[in-house]
């Protein structure tokens, strides 16, 4: 079994009016999220696997140069469920911050092994709607984020 590397991104995807993408996890009906996975080898920076899950979750293609890196990280204990993925003894992850600001709203093509349903909502019922306080705490910077002009990488470098 190929274990899980216990490092991670999260990618905040908003509008410049904070709606906020969430999507709903397969497995966990009612589990909303915004993108998160897990970098695919050692050594993948953080901001190309930020893109690519990014493309894989959502079939948004924005390269890592419309990505904004928040230069943060969280450290938190992988809920139970899911350890049996990371190597024995593994509990905590820890989690690097991007953001993507688009213009609008846009429909996504979810990776249906993955995310069954996703959602465009106003900041605050996004952050009230994830399971994860390292989302919720992301999405509830947004405002200030986006009054010191840090949200967002620039929409005109997304390829569709």
């Amino acid at each position: 079994m190929r274990y899980k590397i216990p490092v991670s991104v999260l990618v905040v995807v908003h509008t410049r009016d904070l709606q906020v993408l969430l999507i709903e996890r397969a497995r966990f009906p009612g589990y909303w999220q915004s993108v998160t996975g897990a970098l695919d080898a050692v050594g993948e920076p953080p901001l190309e696997a930020a893109a690519r899950e990014l493309r894989e979750e959502t079939g948004i293609n924005a390269g890592p140069d419309a990505l904004t890196d928040w230069e943060s990280s969280n450290t938190f204990e992988i809920f139970e469920v899911w350890r049996h993925r990371y190597a024995p003894g593994v509990r905590y992850n820890v989690e690097h911050v991007f953001s993507l600001v688009l213009d609008q709203a846009v429909p996504v093509r979810l990776a249906p092994e993955e995310h069954t349903a996703f959602l465009w909502l106003p900041w605050e019922e996004a952050a009230a709607r994830c399971f994860s306080w390292t989302n919720r705490d992301a999405i509830l910077a947004l405002p200030a984020r986006l009054s010191l002009g840090t949200s967002g990488g620039n929409p005109a470098r997304m390829r569709s």
